[in-house]
């Protein structure tokens, strides 16, 4: 059956700013689809928090970096919804253990690769695909393909390589998708979040207060997953027109050139 609201899948959505980009999207009408490693029972209280906005809201459980799983993903969003019209791919995991790119080990880099740049790529291809042969089929709606990076893909951070090479290929990814899909009309955008206060970022929380407090950032504070929600919505439901392949900054203007 076909759903008849907008339907969007976020993956890495239970927790964290997947979560915070769920929630936004619940309250604006989507139904949700999220997905992650977690157990069913480690992500109902996320799920009940969805529901309170979207009913039909449902967890798929799915590791991003293995090809089977993606396939079974997308196939229960369409047993589920019969739609698909806007993807975050949100799932991401930091190194294991931070090591300088001098002593880093392969085994971390192939399994950041795998989980952050080559896991969104491919379920970008798939989802792609999908949403081209829905334009014969459901009616015409703003479609998105939106990527959660960090601005690790242009800060360099030398004791996790790894990551920021991962988050870089984000951004091409991100760019070969917008060229790619302009001509079906399907809006590519990435999202660049900065210090977000998360259980991935709990570790480092007297590092960065330090760094907040002495000016790092143009607004002085942690950013939130709302934060990042807020910016995601905005590309899901098509309110910044004629702007595919482009990058919004969500980092307190850490990034921004200061003399």
């Amino acid at each position: 059956m076909q759903s008849e609201t907008k339907v969007a899948l976020v993956t890495g959505g239970s927790r964290g700013i997947g979560l915070g980009v769920a929630l936004k999207l619940a309250e604006a009408g989507f139904t949700l689809v999220i997905s992650g490693r977690r157990a069913h029972d480690q992500v109902q209280f996320a799920l009940n928090q969805l529901r309170q906005h979207s009913a039909a809201s449902i967890y798929v459980q799915a590791d991003v970096a293995s090809g089977a799983d993606r396939a079974r993903l997308l196939l229960a969003v369409e047993d589920n919804f019969g739609r698909l019209d806007v993807l975050v791919n949100n799932a991401g995991i930091a190194p294991r253990v931070r090591a300088d790119i001098l002593e880093a080990h392969e085994e971390s880099f192939d399994e950041l690769i795998s989980t952050n740049l080559k896991g969104p790529y491919f379920l970008t291809q798939a989802v792609a695909s999908w949403m081209i042969r829905q334009q014969s089929t459901v009616a015409q709606v703003h479609r998105a393909i939106i990527n959660i990076s960090s601005i690790s893909a242009t800060v360099a951070s030398v004791n996790r390589g790894d990551y920021c090479i991962s988050k870089a290929g984000i951004a091409m990814a991100t760019r070969l998708w917008a060229v790619r899909l302009a001509e079906y009309g399907i809006g590519v955008y990435e999202v660049r979040p900065g210090i977000i206060e998360t259980d991935m970022t709990s570790g480092v929380r007297d590092k960065y207060d330090a760094l907040i407090d002495a000016g790092l950032l143009l607004e002085k504070r942690w950013g939130t997953p709302a934060d990042v929600g807020s910016a995601v919505c905005l590309l899901a439901k098509g309110e910044l027109k004629y702007a595919t392949g482009s990058v919004l900054h969500v980092d307190g203007g850490l990034t921004v050139p200061r003399l």
